[in-house]
C-alpha cells in the first residue's frame, strides 16, 4: 500500500479540503494517508465524515505551520516542527512514499531540497505543471516557478526531467520535446534559448526545436522547457484564462438556452469543458530532482485536487522516476 503524507496545513482553507482530500482518495485508490497538522483541527474535520474512522487515514501532531506570509528560507530553516517539514521527513525516513503541501510554495520547495536531497546529477530541482491540449494529450511544462534565473545547463535538465515524466507517469512512449521561445525558427529568442538548443539536440531524446506560446495547448509538443519565470507566467495566464472562458460560457449558455433538453445538453457540455481545464483535476506540481516525491499544490486547491494530487503523488512513486533521471543524467555526462 502507497502511503502518502499530505500538509493538512497549508492550503487557503485548510485542514477541510485537505482532510475531505484525503477521504475521498482513500476511497477511491485506496491509498494510506497521513494527515500532518494540528491535531485538534484535523480531528475537528474528521468528524464530519462518517466514512473515516473506517479508511487507513492517519494523523500526525505537528507543532508549527508555515504561512503564505513566511519568508520562505527563512521558515524553511527555523519552522522544523511544521507540518511542512514533519511531512518531508516522513519521506526521508521511509515512513511515506511521498508528501504534497498546498502551502507556501518556496518554503515547500526549500524544505524538499534541504530534507530530501537533491538527485545525483541535477543541479536545481524543477516545478513541472501540466497542460490540457486541444488534442486530448498532456503537455508537461518545465519549469513553471521553481528557477527564476537559470543557466543553459539546467534547462537541458529540465527537458531530460520532464521527458522522462511524460514517459513513465503520463505514458507518452516518444515524448517530443520543445523549448519555449519567441519563434520557431532557431535564431529566434534570448541568449539563453539559443545557447541551450546545442544541448537539448545533444541529449538522445525527439528534441522538435522552437516552439512557442500558443503550443502550450495545441499538444504539438509532450514536453516544453522553459526557465521558471517565463514558465510561471506562462501558468498563471493560464489559470486566468480558464476561469474567464468558463464564467463566460456559463454565463452565454444560461442567456441563450431554451428549453430544459437544450439546458440540460448545454450544462453536460459545460461540465465537460471545466473537467478539461479545471486545475484541480491536475492536483499538482511534483518537484522533479529531489530524493524522494513532492508535489507541490495550489494555495486555493479544494477536495478535488487535493485527491488528485495524492493519485499523482502515487503514481509518481510507482514510477521510479527519480532512478531513471540520475541513470540518465550520468549516462549524458559519460557520453559528453
Amino acid at each position: 500500500m502507497v502511503t502518502i503524507a499530505v500538509d493538512a496545513m497549508g492550503g487557503d482553507k485548510a485542514p477541510a479540503p485537505e482532510v475531505e482530500g484525503a477521504i475521498h482518495a482513500a476511497l477511491e485508490f485506496g491509498h494510506r494517508i497521513i494527515l500532518v497538522g494540528d491535531r485538534d483541527e484535523i480531528h475537528h474535520s474528521l468528524k464530519s465524515h462518517s466514512s473515516a474512522s473506517t479508511l487507513p487515514i492517519e494523523v500526525l501532531h505537528a507543532t508549527e505551520r508555515i504561512t503564505m506570509e513566511d519568508h520562505a528560507a527563512k521558515a524553511a530553516r527555523s519552522k522544523k516542527g511544521s507540518s511542512m517539514h514533519t511531512c518531508a521527513r516522513l519521506v526521508a525516513d521511509g515512513k511515506a512514499d511521498g508528501f504534497l503541501s498546498a502551502g507556501n510554495t518556496g518554503a515547500c520547495m526549500a524544505i524538499a531540497k534541504m530534507v530530501l536531497g537533491k538527485v545525483p546529477g541535477v543541479d536545481r530541482p524543477a516545478l513541472s505543471g501540466v497542460f490540457p491540449s486541444h488534442k486530448g494529450s498532456p503537455v508537461v511544462v518545465v519549469d513553471v516557478g521553481a528557477n527564476v534565473d537559470c543557466e543553459p545547463a539546467m534547462l537541458a535538465q529540465f527537458g531530460l526531467m520532464g521527458q522522462i515524466y511524460s514517459r513513465l507517469v503520463l505514458k507518452v512512449k516518444h515524448p517530443r520535446v520543445g523549448l519555449l521561445s519567441i519563434g520557431e525558427e532557431e535564431h529566434k529568442g534570448n541568449m539563453l534559448t539559443r545557447e541551450v538548443t546545442p544541448l537539448l539536440k545533444d541529449l538522445g531524446f525527439d528534441f522538435i526545436g522552437n516552439v512557442e506560446g500558443r503550443d502550450l495547448f495545441s499538444g504539438n509538443a509532450d514536453v516544453i522547457v522553459c526557465d521558471g519565470f517565463v514558465g510561471n507566467v506562462a501558468l498563471k495566464v493560464a489559470e486566468g484564462l480558464a476561469e474567464m472562458m468558463g464564467r463566460m460560457l456559463r454565463e452565454s449558455l444560461t442567456a441563450s438556452v431554451s428549453g430544459k433538453i437544450g439546458y440540460a445538453l448545454s450544462r453536460s457540455a459545460f461540465r465537460d469543458f471545466r473537467k478539461r481545464v479545471d486545475y484541480s483535476e491536475i492536483g499538482g506540481a511534483p518537484l522533479l530532482g529531489v530524493k524522494g516525491v513532492c508535489i507541490i499544490c495550489h494555495g486555493r486547491s479544494d477536495s478535488n485536487a487535493i485527491k488528485n494530487a495524492i493519485r499523482v503523488a502515487a503514481e509518481f512513486a510507482s514510477s521510479n522516476m527519480n532512478q531513471r533521471i540520475e541513470e540518465e543524467l550520468r549516462e549524458f555526462a559519460q557520453a559528453d
